[in-house]
């Protein structure tokens, strides 16, 4: 019995290993039968706006061997007869062509591909096509290449002198720094993009003056230059705007500035009777520190929107002189843990060596504003009593712990009520039909139109949207 027993053991080890051992080297075999053909992940690899000359995101392509064996591809090249602006990375290799790859049966490999745009000195977007050929048994198979080029204008450490104006047929592209230098003049024109490289800047600088001309039609935009869809709403990809100490008259009219590390910084407004930024119909959004952050300088301010900030969306810091009016504030933000109130205003800091410095805030207006977000309350004081403090907020919603009884700061404000955004998840911070704040503003000069164009009438609703059905 026991001996019957080991037989059949034997048996089943040997026809086991027979087995095993036939499989393996099945799937050692090449296969090289005409019919064997390749799965791609895509049948056309895309590359969104590229500029000249920066290259672009490496973007990924899978090639499947879906059969039992393995298939050697005899040759993997590029369908352009002379150069062309597409790399390919095989096995850690950059090159144009590869030969002899292999793929173990039901198995994969990447690819990886790269565009590079040459100038051209064109206005247009251009289209750049290739194709990936894969030679398989005698099989050829095909993937397609395609990158939206675009020329530009290109700014490295660029300081800006005298009076200068950028124009919206090219695209602006800044590595470094933007500077409008010393009692120069920055002009951008409506339509204008202006893109930044990873930790870029524009500042004006003392006595230097920018202005933003966009319009509703053809608004301004400042963003990352990375374009491609991972980086589309990516905050932290370039730093921010900079209106340094002294700089005078700056006007941002119709602009998007989004995606930055901050919106907005000013420093110290150098007089009291022309605001040191006139801002108006603008959008700030999706910054990692806040959206606006003045230190004892002096903004007025129209139909702005303010949303999905880090830090603070608005912070008044070390006093100054303010007037925000159909301002809407939406702060959902979610990539980290923000601890700052939306709006936070202060009359004093502490410098350096821990002394406490002090400024007068001689306005903070706010009429017909929505202050909102996901923190349980949106606004913050810091005062020091023994310095002036005046602000105001009329016919506004807050989102506040603060009691709005004394009638010398607080007129007709809603509290804790939800505003009904239509989407804040996705910065769409018009309001819904059951809001609110609908027919609870008052009319304020200047303000007779909202940020979309649309017209107010006599019972303005709160925020920089007017209701439209």
């Amino acid at each position: 019995m026991i001996k019957q027993i080991l037989r059949f053991t034997a048996f089943i080890l040997l026809a086991w290993f027979v087995l095993a051992t036939g499989s393996c080297k099945k799937k050692d075999t090449v296969d090289t039968s005409p019919s064997v053909f390749l799965k791609f992940s895509t049948d056309t690899v895309l590359f969104d706006t590229v500029f000249t000359t920066i290259g672009s995101v490496t973007q990924r392509l899978m090639v499947y061997n879906t059969n039992a064996q393995k298939v050697m591809i005899s040759s993997i090249r590029m369908g352009s007869s002379g150069s062309s602006n597409f790399r390919i990375n095989v096995d850690g290799i950059s090159t144009t062509s590869a030969t002899d790859v292999e793929i173990p049966a039901n198995d994969s490999i990447y690819i990886f591909v790269r565009v590079t745009v040459d100038p051209t000195n064109q206005n247009n977007p251009m289209v750049i096509a290739d194709s990936l050929l894969f030679t398989t048994n005698g099989n050829l198979q095909k993937v397609k290449l395609i990158a939206w080029g675009w020329d530009a204008h290109f700014y490295k450490n660029k300081k800006i002198e005298g009076s200068v104006t950028f124009d919206s047929l090219k695209p602006h592209v800044v590595f470094g720094y933007l500077r409008v230098d010393t009692a120069a003049n920055l002009t951008i024109q409506a339509g204008s993009k202006i893109y930044f490289h990873k930790d870029a800047y524009l500042a004006a600088s003392y006595q230097s003056t920018l202005k933003v001309e966009g319009t509703l039609d053809h608004p301004v935009r400042f963003q990352g230059d990375r374009l491609d869809p991972f980086y589309r709403d990516l905050p932290g990809q370039w730093d921010g705007i900079y209106l340094e100490k002294g700089s005078v008259a700056n006007e941002i009219k119709y602009a998007v500035i989004k995606n930055g590390s901050t919106g907005i910084q000013i420093d110290s407004a150098s007089s009291s009777a022309v605001p040191m930024l006139e801002l108006d119909n603008t959008i700030i959004q999706n910054v990692t520190g806040p959206g606006i952050y003045a230190y004892a300088s002096s903004i007025k301010s129209i139909n702005c929107v303010v949303g999905n900030c880090g830090s603070s969306a608005i912070a008044l810091e070390f006093g100054g002189s303010y007037e925000f009016d159909q301002l809407t504030i939406g702060n959902y933000w979610t990539s980290s843990v923000r601890q700052d109130s939306s709006l936070y205003i202060t009359n004093y800091y502490f410098d350096d060596i821990g002394t406490k410095r002090t400024n007068p805030l001689t306005k903070a207006s706010f009429g017909n504003i929505i202050l909102y977000g996901n923190l349980d309350s949106e606004l913050g004081f810091d005062v020091e009593p023994s310095v002036t403090f005046n602000f105001m907020f009329d016919h506004c919603l807050l989102r506040t712990k603060h009691s709005v009884s004394d009638p010398a700061h607080f007129n007709a404000c809603l509290v804790n009520q939800d505003p009904d955004f239509i989407n804040p998840a996705y910065y769409d911070y018009r309001i819904d039909s059951i809001s609110p704040v609908r027919k609870k503003g008052i009319q304020i000069s200047g303000a007779e139109f909202d940020i979309k164009g649309v017209f107010r009438g006599s019972l303005p609703d709160l925020g920089a949207y007017q209701y439209v059905k």
